[in-house]
C-alpha cells in the first residue's frame, strides 16, 4: 500500500513539474506586436506607379483597431497593387494574424483579385522596389475567399514572385501551389501564421498546417527585366526579408499581428 502510494506521489510531482515547465515556457515567449491597433506606426507604404508612403485613395487605413485595406475613394482599380511593409526585415519567427474579407470588389478589379491578398515574407525592402513594379520579390502566403458556392478555393497557398522553392525534394518553379486548405465563403474572421524554421516554412489556416517548403531562392519568370539588381541576384538563397499585407482590389481587414523571434 506504502509502495503505491509512492509511486502516485511521483507521479503527480512529475506531472506538477511538466505543467509548470510548460507555462514557464510560454511566459518566457516574447510576441512582439507589429501592429498597435491605432495607427499604422513602423508600417510603410508602396504601391505600384506611385513613390514609397504614398498611401494613394488612403488604400491603407486603421479603423476599430483593425488594418483596413479599402477602395472607397477609388473610382477605379487598374493596377494599383499595394503593400504594406513592417519596417524591420526578419529571418525566424513565427508570424501570426486574423483576416477577414468584406464587401465588394473594387470596380476594374480583375476576377481573379475577388476576395483575393496575401502576406507577402522574405521579401525585398520596399526601398529597393521600382516605380512601377506590381509585386515584390518574395514568397506570399495568399489568402483566398470562395465567390461561388460550388467552386473550391482554397487559402493558404504559396505564390512564388520572382521565386523558387523545394518541396518533397523537388524544385518547384510553378508561380502557385495550392494548400490542402478548406474554403471558407463568408467574411468571418480567420486565423494565419507562418512557421519560418532556418530554410523551412510551413503555413498555418486556423491553427492547421496547409503547405510546407524549404530552400526558397530567387528566380523564376516573374524577375523584373528591368530590374537589373534582382537578377543578378538569380539563383541565391533567400533567408531573411520584409513582411507585407497585400492590396489586390478586394476590402480586407487586419488584426492581432504579432510575431515571436525563434
Amino acid at each position: 500500500m506504502k509502495k503505491q502510494t509512492s509511486k502516485l506521489l511521483l507521479v503527480v510531482l512529475i506531472f506538477t513539474l511538466s505543467i509548470g515547465c510548460k507555462n514557464e515556457q510560454k511566459e518566457t515567449e516574447h510576441w512582439i506586436k507589429l501592429f498597435n491597433g491605432e495607427n499604422l506606426d513602423g508600417w510603410l507604404v508602396k504601391i505600384n506607379g506611385y513613390e514609397l508612403n504614398d498611401n494613394y485613395n488612403n488604400t491603407f487605413r486603421v479603423e476599430n483597431g483593425t488594418i483596413k485595406v479599402s477602395y472607397d475613394e477609388y473610382e477605379n482599380f487598374t493596377d494599383q497593387f499595394g503593400h504594406l511593409f513592417y519596417k524591420t526585415p526578419f529571418s525566424n519567427y513565427r508570424l501570426k494574424l486574423e483576416y477577414r474579407f468584406i464587401g465588394k470588389q473594387a470596380p476594374g478589379g480583375q476576377s481573379w483579385a475577388t476576395k483575393n491578398s496575401g502576406i507577402m515574407i522574405h521579401s525585398q525592402s520596399p526601398e529597393s522596389m521600382l516605380l512601377k513594379q506590381s509585386f515584390p520579390l518574395s514568397l506570399e502566403f495568399q489568402l483566398l475567399g470562395g465567390v461561388n458556392k460550388n467552386e473550391q478555393r482554397p487559402s493558404g497557398n504559396l505564390c512564388t514572385p520572382a521565386t523558387n522553392v523545394v518541396m518533397d525534394g523537388k524544385l518547384i518553379t510553378e508561380h502557385c501551389i495550392t494548400a490542402n486548405c478548406k474554403t471558407y465563403y463568408g467574411e468571418e474572421w480567420i486565423k494565419a501564421e507562418v512557421v519560418v524554421n532556418n530554410d523551412s516554412i510551413t503555413h498555418y489556416i486556423n491553427g492547421k498546417p496547409v503547405i510546407s517548403y524549404s530552400n526558397p531562392t530567387i528566380g523564376g519568370e516573374f524577375l523584373d527585366a528591368t530590374a537589373e539588381e534582382i537578377q543578378a541576384k538569380n539563383g541565391q538563397s533567400l533567408t531573411s526579408g520584409y513582411i507585407s499585407l497585400q492590396s489586390e482590389s478586394h476590402p480586407i481587414e487586419f488584426k492581432n499581428i504579432e510575431l515571436l523571434k525563434l
